[in-house]
């Protein structure tokens, strides 16, 4: 359970090469924000915007970052946008193995193991495993061993046809939801790590299994958020999963990861998971 660190990211997908203008434009563009809401919202005028993305206008460090916040940039591509205007990245990058992350590590690590027996796990911005608590072990029992060589990742584990995608009973259901996590995160940090992952799992075969597998009716547990379910030693448990991220990161590193906690989604999977059959 002890915090793995992340692979090296790739490079941002920006590109300095475009300039910050463009670069702008396109995070404007791609948020639906107009040239007179962005500067209303920034304090700025409509006119200093568009000499900024035309580059006639060379912004400030403060005004790169401030727009970046207004558009909602993620803090890698802030970076990015930063050398484009041939400032010094404002972020830093902080390895997840450095001891200055030791509080950070510990806090996480205790963090999921205090959600036993109910399985947590925490992921990079590529869905990549660095951490993952007995509940989750107890899922991947079973799972080829091929697939569980380091480094785990979540997606490919989950909808890969040899992984837990046989084991799903409403997989139709829970793939449209990945697929659909993984589209708008891509939209969102524009990565192209990130795009690939979502082109391989997609394109991942669906086990054959009984459609009405996939239609059988929930159960008393309330519709609030759609559940996983997933069988186990021949018992169907159902979760409800949360993800918690980080509030105002500073730092690259922190701003990518995320916890994810499987909780019960009714009475029956709460009680299996507390017997001592799990």
């Amino acid at each position: 359970m002890r915090i793995v660190p992340p692979r090296p990211a790739a490079v941002s997908s920006a590109s300095a090469e475009k300039g910050v203008g463009p670069l702008l434009r396109g995070w404007r563009e791609e948020r639906r924000v107009s040239q007179l809401e962005l500067a209303l919202r920034a304090g700025s005028s409509a006119r200093h915007i568009s000499f900024v993305e035309t580059g006639r206008s060379r912004p400030s460090e403060e005004m790169v970052l401030r727009l970046a916040e207004h558009l909602d940039v993620p803090v890698r591509e802030r970076n990015a946008l930063l050398l484009a205007a041939g400032y010094a990245p404002h972020y830093p990058e902080t390895p997840l193995d450095d001891p200055a992350m030791d509080a950070l590590r510990e806090g996480m690590e205790r963090l999921i193991r205090g959600y036993e027996p109910y399985p947590a796990l925490v992921v990079d911005a590529t869905y990549d495993v660095l951490a993952a608590n007995s509940g989750i072990a107890m899922l991947l029992e079973g799972v080829p061993e091929r697939l569980l060589v380091p480094p785990l990742n979540a997606m490919r584990l989950t909808l890969h046809p040899e992984g837990l995608a046989p084991r799903i009973r409403n997989l139709r259901a829970w793939r449209d939801h990945l697929l659909a996590q993984m589209d708008r995160q891509v939209a969102l940090r524009r990565s192209r790590p990130l795009r690939a992952l979502y082109e391989e799992v997609a394109a991942y075969p669906v086990p054959d299994r009984d459609a009405s597998e996939d239609d059988e009716p929930l159960g008393p547990a309330p519709h609030f958020a759609l559940p996983l379910r997933i069988e186990h030693e021949g018992r169907v448990l159902s979760f409800i999963s949360t993800i918690s991220t980080f509030n105002t990161p500073m730092d690259v590193t922190v701003a990518e990861l995320a916890i994810e906690t499987l909780l019960p989604a009714d009475p029956a999977t709460a009680k299996y998971l507390h017997s001592p059959h799990s």
